[in-house]
């Protein structure tokens, strides 16, 4: 990234000497000519510069927050604001600081937006908690949609989800009111921000093309579900972004991506209940590096294949310079028996672990605690190709690596290089602190501890993939 700035930069100078050697050249010449008495020289016209482009600021709470009742809500200011800054380009929607503002569901569309709109989060924004303010359930929280001329989410304040209402719920006895017409709880932070799931006929409702995403210096805390989702997005930038959420917070993943290409997520910190970050099908071109992850379940690629009907495709994935510590897993693929679709071409590349559970997880036996009732025996799995984990340092819990490939459709191209595992204090080493199945994997010293199950390629049957796993 840097590399490309760069050379940007030293375009944009060229282009700048040659228009100013060429004024010199040419006022010399003119200059020349009117001491001779040809011509008169006349001196550059100057441009009117560009009008700055406007901010329009949210007002202040106008009820306050000492009743957090529906009646306190403030989505129409915040449409308002939206709709002025959509008018002109590289307009501003301010949230102040040293303001609260308690808003219910809002969606930002930018299908009439001109380009480059900036939302600068300086203040608080919470969630309403009463389930009165979400209408049937299926309505967004805040949802940024349409924006085809890119959108800048920026600031240093906060978005409150208080999740710790909606985490009550422990997936079978809702100790919440429910609508009738909705059957899904508790709301999801998704498409940039809070938002509740949607029901299965309304799912595309909440989906858009949503290119240069740039949320920066943002804190998201106490997300009732995931932090941040992405859904049909491309060129996506996220850096300087904190999620805060306890590790025993269920489903409270950090960043969610789904279907969203040429993506770039750096410097942050992800504390969750669930993955720090988590890429599902459709996702490629993604490149993570400087991130700090821990509590939480760790970085993960899937479950991918749940369905068995749609294709599951991921590729060119690279995480490096992970800082992980007391996660339930560290790097981990993690597909559903009978999937089809393919994941190739991922790097795990210089990973720091301390207490980690399982550092190096490959799972093509992947079955959700909810979902054991749709797990059976099935031939058919996403096939897994070209995943390397180099660098993989630190302390583990449980297993320091954990391969397990489908008989089937066996993992291959895994490469291990310059992998130094130690058990964490207080833990044992163990004879089957690795495991390996079905698995074609190249390694190189050092390799601590010992991973003996590894199997070359000339052993196992070669299968070419077939036409269900092509993407």
């Amino acid at each position: 990234m840097s590399c490309i700035s760069l050379k940007r930069l030293t375009f944009m100078f060229v282009i700048a000497c040659v228009v100013w050697c060429s004024s010199i050249g040419t006022y010399i010449a003119r200059k020349g000519n009117y001491r001779k008495g040809r011509s008169k020289w006349n001196p550059p016209h100057k441009t009117t510069p560009k009008p700055k482009a406007p901010t329009h600021s949210i007002p202040p709470p106008s009820i306050g927050l000492k009743s957090l009742t529906c009646d306190a809500l403030e989505p129409r200011a915040f449409q308002d604001a939206w709709s002025d800054a959509c008018k002109v380009e590289r307009s501003t929607v301010l949230v102040p600081p040293k303001f609260t503002f308690l808003v219910g569901p809002v969606s930002f569309s930018g299908a009439n937006c001109q380009p480059n709109i900036v939302f600068q989060l300086d203040g608080i924004i919470i969630a309403p908690t009463d389930f009165q303010c979400w209408g049937n359930g299926s309505l967004p929280w805040l949802e940024f949609t349409y924006l085809r001329g890119g959108v800048t989410v920026q600031g240093k304040g906060i978005l409150d989800g208080r999740g710790s209402r909606w985490w009550k719920d422990d997936g079978k006895e809702p100790k919440i009111p429910l609508n009738t017409s909705f059957q899904q709880i508790p709301p999801i932070q998704v498409i940039y921000l809070l938002q509740f799931p949607p029901t299965p006929k309304d799912r595309n409702e909440f989906s858009g093309n949503m290119p240069r995403k740039k949320p920066t210096g943002i804190t998201i805390r106490n997300s009732p579900q995931f932090h941040l989702k992405f859904n049909h997005c491309k060129r996506v930038v996220v850096h300087v972004m904190t999620a805060d959420s306890p590790g025993d917070s269920p489903n409270t993943d950090g960043i969610h991506l789904h279907n969203s290409q040429d993506v770039l997520i750096h410097s942050s910190n992800l504390s969750c209940g669930d993955d720090c970050i988590y890429i599902q099908s459709g996702s490629t071109n993604v490149s993570i590096f400087n991130v700090s992850c821990g509590p939480g379940h760790g970085i993960s690629i899937g479950g991918l294949g749940r369905n068995y009907i749609s294709k599951a495709c991921v590729s060119n994935i690279t995480f490096r310079n992970i800082v992980m510590h007391n996660t339930t897993n560290g790097a981990r693929i993690k597909t559903w028996q009978g999937g089809r679709g393919s994941v190739q071409g991922v790097v795990f590349s210089n990973i720091q672990v301390s207490q980690v559970v399982r550092p190096i997880v490959i799972n093509q036996f992947y079955c959700g605690e909810k979902h054991k009732t749709e797990c059976r025996n099935q031939t058919a799995a996403v096939a897994l190709s070209g995943i390397t984990f180099e660098k993989i340092r630190g302390t583990y819990k449980d297993k320091a690596v954990d391969i397990a490939c489908s008989d089937n459709v066996p993992c291959r191209g895994i490469t291990l290089s310059a992998i130094e595992l130690t058990p964490a204090p207080n833990e044992r080493p163990r004879t089957d602190d690795t495991f390996c199945w079905q698995a074609f994997v190249e390694f190189t010293a050092p390799m601590v501890p010992p991973i003996g199950c590894l199997k070359t390629e000339k052993l196992l049957n070669n299968k070419a993939q077939s036409n269900r796993d092509v993407c």
